[in-house]
């Protein structure tokens, strides 16, 4: 499978349950479709948006 088939194959499996991918995540899986980005990249943006802080 290719990463295009497999990012089309989970947005639509997001899609089914009325979910849609926010525009910036969308902008980072296209740029890993062409290339431009690996899915180390795209890992480590979802980590640092999605990171909870823990109260030290």
């Amino acid at each position: 499978m290719t990463t295009e088939a497999a990012w089309d194959y989970a947005i639509g499996m997001i899609k089914v349950d009325g979910l849609e991918p926010t525009e910036d995540f969308k902008k980072y899986i296209e740029l890993e479709k062409s290339g431009q980005a690996t899915t180390e990249d795209l890992k480590r943006y979802l980590d640092k948006k999605y990171k909870v802080k823990e109260n030290a």
